[in-house]
């Protein structure tokens, strides 16, 4: 068996281009929008900095070649979204948010209905968005759950050659778009049948902006990710043609399972990229600040084992998540698994690394003077968004556990169930 975490020469070479890319830009993002007092003011704020992001060509790097753009998987992916991340998570999120809110049409479009909307997310101009408006008010841990759970609630109606929605989203991002009509591209998880079985009843429906009917009921002020849309919306009465359903009534449910898969690695890398950043600056404070003794802080054995805790938790989540990232490119029956794994041990790691990072710099860490406190707040967020590890995650695992045919050596030795 081969193991290697190399490089190749152009992902080094990307990986540089975007971490350069990344503290000329993206590092403006918080100048940009942090004396500004709403979340509407400081998502706006940020549209010229993203208007740059697709300028320059990320969005297509990112998205798969397969549909048209420059991206070679999801470990290529993963290297800058980590760059990215450690920077600056308001725009690199609404960056990214854009390919959850096109997986579904890549995965379930049509060859028309590709040609109908995707190219508008291929040209390096303007400030597109795409948003996969999938939770609900009240959580949609349970959203295919039969009755008597109520599951989605969101309803698309027949009516002619349209469908109708009515409904209301949460925590989507970028949903309401830059001016409140919402995005350029919305994918919509809906109940096409209030009578049928969750995989008869769940579909995903492609909705255009402008968006006439949606309604920005508020915009959520966050703890963290304090420059990044996820409002929460009405849809009242929306009209799309038939044909915009991706794979036919009842195809919802395959479709929400297979978007959130990649994007569960992603999570692991985004913990990363914040247990990163906030190493890098409490070893530089460690090194250099002496807290009124006599020798450098790091010199103290407490501080040099905490740093050294810290960078071992840090690589296990970088190998976790890349194996995942590449068992995704490599379509290896434990990539699901892989992601998962990816998703909760780095998303909780870097919420006790952070913190265990601010005890190194003490007191000073609960101001915004150094950058860990704004750090923990975007961190936060890891274990709860993306399918919270709690409600979605661990039970995925749980169920994967329990099938008859699971195979615990998959995850290592790359056997099928």
């Amino acid at each position: 068996m081969a193991i290697d975490f190399t490089l190749t020469a152009e992902q080094r070479q990307l990986r540089e281009s975007a971490r350069d890319f990344a503290h000329k830009v993206l590092a403006e993002v918080g100048p940009a929008t942090r004396h500004l007092s709403s979340p509407e003011e400081r998502w706006k704020a940020t549209r010229p900095i993203y208007e740059q992001v697709v300028a320059e060509g990320w969005l297509r790097r990112i998205l798969p070649a397969t549909a048209g753009g420059e991206g070679q998987g999801m470990v290529d992916f993963a290297l800058i979204a980590e760059e990215f991340i450690a920077v600056d998570v308001n725009v690199s999120l609404t960056l990214f948010a854009v390919t959850l809110g096109l997986t579904p049409l890549m995965a379930a479009g049509s060859p028309e209905q590709l040609g109908d909307h995707f190219g508008r997310f291929l040209e390096p101009s303007g400030a597109p968005l795409a948003a996969f408006a999938f939770s609900e008010p009240g959580g949609s841990a349970n959203y295919d759950a039969p009755a008597p759970a109520e599951g989605v609630r969101t309803t698309a109606v027949l009516d002619g050659d349209e469908w109708v929605i009515n409904g209301s989203k949460k925590w989507v991002s970028s949903a309401g778009g830059w001016d409140g009509t919402g995005p350029d591209l919305m994918a919509v998880v809906c109940r096409t049948s209030t009578v049928a079985p969750p995989d008869e009843a769940l579909s995903v429906i492609l909705v255009p902006g402008p968006v006439e009917g949606l309604t920005v009921d508020t915009s959520l002020d966050l703890l963290g990710h304090r420059a990044h849309q996820t409002p929460a919306i009405t849809l009242r009465d929306v009209r799309v043609p038939r044909g915009n359903i991706l794979g036919g009534p009842g195809a919802g449910r395959q479709i929400v399972a297979g978007s959130f898969i990649p994007t569960a690695a992603l999570v692991g890398v985004f913990a990363l990229a914040k247990m990163r950043a906030a190493f890098e600056f409490a070893l530089d404070f460690a090194k250099r600040e002496r807290r009124a003794g006599a020798v450098p802080i790091i010199d103290h054995q407490a501080v040099g084992y905490a740093l050294a805790d810290a960078k071992s938790a840090m690589e296990a989540v970088r190998y976790l998540s890349w194996k995942a990232c590449h068992a995704l490119d490599t379509e290896s029956p434990a990539a699901a698994e892989l992601a998962l794994h990816a998703k909760i041990f780095g998303s909780e790691t870097a919420v006790r690394v952070i913190t265990d990072l601010m005890r190194v710099v003490g007191i000073d860490s609960y101001s915004h003077e150094n950058p860990l406190a704004e750090i923990l707040q975007d961190a936060l967020v890891y274990p709860l968004f993306d399918g919270g590890n709690l409600g979605v995650r661990r039970r995925q695992l749980h169920a994967m556990l329990s099938d008859p045919t699971y195979d615990p050596s998959s995850t290592y030795l790359g056997t099928a169930p």
